[in-house]
């Protein structure tokens, strides 16, 4: 194992804390030590780290939060990522920087590629659109890996918030035009060490360089993904309330999401050789995960 460690910011987070549990040579970095609303601890941390890589999973991602709180979300989107990136430069340390599907507006009607015209409708798309031209404007050997409707065994997120609502309602509307790939945190931790492994073994190639999708295999909507999250709690016992789908429409929210924001990660598999496992599959483990360890 080199003896340097991967640096992983944004600690607490989904993201990160499965790629602790994933690899033991992870060194995480949060607040009040790490924080992009604080350039020059930003510095600091990365100093102390010493690291060969640099994973970015730090990010402002309340999406309907930053439609009032803009500035907050650019320090965090755009800012922070790029003194990020220029500090990987100058190290000449390859970075991964984590995106979103939030980029493009969802109009069109196939899964995205990554040289599909982007256009946030929010200010969450936009902030996280300007972090992916500063990390990529700072010469880093960076990657930016773009992925969707993150969830995780712990923490907050759709499929926990599901469960927990599941245990009190007898019925439950979901949103069901709204198209996109569900990630497991556990599996994009996976493809990103997997990344990570490849460029220890082979040196930063230039192929690496640029926007790669990363989301799991498939896609569904919002209320498919509950759906199919209360299948899989039932064969823990859970209560399971209906599901009734609704339209976007009824369900007003401050930020503006993409109808369709289905990625297509072709371009992962062929640079890289690694492709996510189904979003069905990976959802039965995670909630058996939730009810072993941490059920709402």
């Amino acid at each position: 194992m080199p003896d340097r460690p991967i640096l992983v910011t944004g600690s607490t987070g989904q993201l990160a804390s499965a790629l602790a549990a994933a690899a033991p040579d992870i060194q995480r970095a949060g607040r009040p030590d790490f924080d992009f609303d604080r350039p020059d601890s930003i510095e600091a941390a990365f100093r102390a780290a010493n690291p060969r890589l640099v994973i970015n999973a730090a990010a402002y991602t309340a999406v309907d939060a930053a439609e009032n709180d803009i500035e907050a979300a650019w320090r965090a989107n755009r800012d922070g990522p790029a003194i990020l990136a220029r500090l990987c430069a100058g190290a000449g340390i390859p970075l991964i920087h984590i995106s979103t599907d939030y980029v493009f507006d969802g109009a069109k009607p196939e899964p995205y590629v990554e040289t599909d015209p982007v256009g946030p409708q929010g200010v969450y798309g936009a902030s996280k659109l300007a972090g992916e031209q500063a990390v990529t404007e700072s010469g880093a050997k960076a990657i930016i890996l773009r992925t969707a409707w993150v969830y995780a065994a712990t923490g907050k997120n759709f499929v926990r918030t599901m469960l927990t609502l599941g245990k009190t309602r007898d019925r439950l509307t979901v949103v069901g035009d709204q198209h996109g790939c569900p990630t497991a945190a556990a599996d994009l931790a996976d493809a990103i060490l997997a990344i990570s492994a490849l460029i220890d073994r082979s040196g930063w190639q230039d192929a690496y360089r640029g926007i790669c999708h990363a989301a799991g295999t498939g896609a569904t909507t919002w209320h498919g993904l509950a759906v199919a999250t209360f299948e899989d709690a039932a064969r823990h016992g859970a209560r399971v309330p209906e599901v009734a789908p609704i339209a976007t429409a009824d369900w007003p929210t401050p930020a503006k999401r993409p109808a369709n924001s289905r990625l297509d990660c072709t371009r992962l598999r062929e640079v890289f050789g690694v492709a996510l496992p189904h979003w069905r599959e990976s959802l039965r483990r995670t909630v058996d995960a939730i009810y072993a360890t941490a059920p709402p």
